[in-house]
């Protein structure tokens, strides 16, 4: 199962050089349709976390060029970031934090919480709209941050290894959640991951980087039907899928060079 839809956004001959000289990413492209749900997997240090800063328009490119289908004003105003921490407030409750968006844009009260609500709906968490975040499991703050990236409506949602320090039993139930929320939706997905297992479970497409500097190396389909359950995840299918990525992720690593 692939997107037949258009695409959204491209990056093209993308490299991004730090201050210190460390090239981060060189001559990579990317091509992302609505409605898709791709990840970008590599080892760590291999600059998938840049590329997808640089989606985000939170880092410039050194060179290349970012092009947005949709336009300037939805690529700036209609993206939700997860990050890899949950980021919340400490001294505000769940609604606040979800709610933070509308308040630095000043949306008028009675529709913010509106919004909150559905996307406290969304997550699971509208019983806890009152609570603080030192009340909640690590994966409820993560929710709570997915509910915040999701309040505004985005078109696109970008997450950078959200579930990477969660317990594998949270993460494989946040795995399950977020596949529903993608499909009832219908919004598109880039997602940062180092974890071969988790991008087969979630994807369309995988898209396996270099190391350092990163480059798209291979972008692998995963044609398997959706909804995807624990029956996927422990058969043949999915068995065969991780072996061929693990295998591609190898190759990569071995031909991009040390890290």
């Amino acid at each position: 199962m692939t997107s037949s839809g258009p695409t959204i956004v491209s990056l093209h001959g993308v490299g991004k050089t730090f201050e210190s000289g460390t090239v981060a990413l060189e001559n990579f492209n990317l091509d992302v349709k609505e409605g898709e749900f791709v990840s970008l997997l590599g080892p760590s240090g291999c600059g998938k976390s840049t590329a997808l800063r640089i989606i985000a328009g939170l880092s410039v490119p050194s060179h290349g060029s970012v092009n947005w289908a949709v336009g300037e004003e939805t690529s700036a105003g209609r993206l939700g970031f997860v990050f890899q921490e949950p980021t919340l407030m400490p001294w505000a409750n769940v609604a606040a934090n979800v709610g933070l968006p509308f308040k630095l844009s000043r949306v008028a009260e009675s529709y913010a919480r509106e919004c909150v609500d559905r996307a406290l709906e969304r997550v699971g968490l509208r019983s806890f709209a009152k609570a603080y975040p030192r009340e909640l499991s690590g994966g409820m703050k993560m929710r709570v941050s997915i509910a915040r990236a999701l309040v505004a409506e985005p078109q696109v949602l970008l997450m950078d290894e959200p579930f990477a320090a969660l317990d594998e039993i949270t993460r494989f139930k946040l795995n399950n959640d977020l596949i529903a929320l993608w499909q009832m939706l219908k919004r598109t997905v880039v997602f940062v991951t180092h974890s071969v297992f988790e991008s087969v479970y979630l994807s369309q497409r995988i898209v396996v980087m270099t190391p350092r500097p990163g480059r798209v190396f291979v972008d692998i389909k995963i044609d398997a039907p959706y909804p995807r359950d624990e029956r996927f995840r422990t058969s043949a299918e999915y068995g065969v899928l991780c072996r061929t990525v693990s295998e591609a992720l190898g190759q990569a690593t071995a031909e991009g060079g040390a890290s």
